[in-house]
């Protein structure tokens, strides 16, 4: 088959599209053909060379929209059946999703209830899937009003689609280091854009009952200067490329507020199912920014990194 595999550390080149033997089933497991995978952050920084514990080399991919070409598990999954999968591992303990072929864990492949193309399915996963669980963990019923940090990335964007959807009245409000962006964000529905400046955010003395951290350690506290009493942060995303914090005192710079947190490999059927639903019912444009071909992976990397990037770029294979 054909694969993208990441032998050293580097930048976009180090990237090889190459022949590489198609995985062969074992107990326990499903063989998927990859009908596309979306690029996230994180496969940019193991690429870098900033997941120490991934060892090289690897094919690459924390998530796939795939069909079932074998299985092991044939009372849940069928032959020719489109399903999804997001982490466990994958890409990073094993070989992931970058590839015309993945083998996966029965555990962790979830079935879809949808009718959206390939394409726009291969959006929602990783992206809408962590954007969904932060939002619950946001508690959003009691909120009049939500802060996305990070804002232009995909789980922003989607974070921004879901939250409309789930309390029409919310106020969205929207961080970038780049107000050229503006347009953009109101377009998916942020009411309002505010400047990330030096990772200090130019918001005057407005606070907020919710925030959605997605930039991580690096202005978390900061962001928390925001925050309404008894209001909740959410961390998610590390898009900073910062890890953990530092000289952070929890008494005084919580303010009041409540701290939580969420990874998408908390992610399960009953979490999917009902994010299918909201996406159904409530006609959610869920379609990715740019879509790219297997052979042109390296090249989906760098845009996502770029200035120019925007929501959610995925590849189909």
């Amino acid at each position: 088959m054909k694969a993208i595999v990441l032998r050293h550390p580097g930048g976009p080149s180090a990237l090889s599209y190459e022949d590489v033997p198609t995985p062969k089933v074992r107990d326990g497991w499903t063989l998927l053909k990859v009908k596309g995978f979306g690029i996230n952050r994180s496969e940019i920084f193991t690429r870098n060379g900033w997941s120490p514990s991934v060892k090289l080399p690897r094919i690459l991919g924390i998530e796939c929209v795939g069909e079932v070409v074998e299985t092991t598990d044939s009372d849940h999954l069928l032959k020719g059946q489109i399903v999804v999968s997001v982490m466990g591992g994958m890409g990073r303990v094993f070989n992931g999703s970058y590839a015309e072929y993945v083998l996966l864990s029965n555990k962790q492949i979830y079935s879809v209830n949808t009718k959206l193309t390939i394409s726009d399915l291969t959006a929602v996963p990783e992206t809408y899937g962590t954007a969904y669980g932060s939002l619950l963990k946001l508690q959003l019923d009691d909120a009049d009003s939500l802060l996305i940090r990070g804002a232009t990335s995909g789980v922003g964007v989607a974070a921004a689609k879901l939250a409309r959807a789930m309390v029409p009245s919310i106020k969205l409000v929207g961080s970038t280091r780049h107000l050229e962006k503006a347009d953009e964000l109101k377009s998916v529905g942020f009411d309002e854009v505010v400047l990330d400046q030096d990772n200090q955010l130019q918001t005057g003395d407005q606070k907020f009952d919710r925030i959605l951290e997605l930039v991580g350690a690096l202005t978390l506290p900061n962001s928390m200067k925001f925050i309404q009493p008894n209001g909740i942060t959410c961390v998610t995303g590390e898009l900073g490329g910062v890890w953990d914090l530092t000289h952070f005192e929890p008494i005084s710079q919580l303010n009041g507020g409540y701290l939580t947190s969420f990874e998408s490999g908390a992610l399960d059927q009953r979490m999917f199912d009902d994010l299918f639903d909201i996406i159904n019912s409530s006609h959610i444009d869920v379609a990715p920014t740019k879509v790219f071909d297997l052979k042109h992976t390296a090249d989906a990397q760098a845009y996502l990194d770029s200035h120019d990037s925007f929501g959610k770029v995925v590849v189909l294979s």
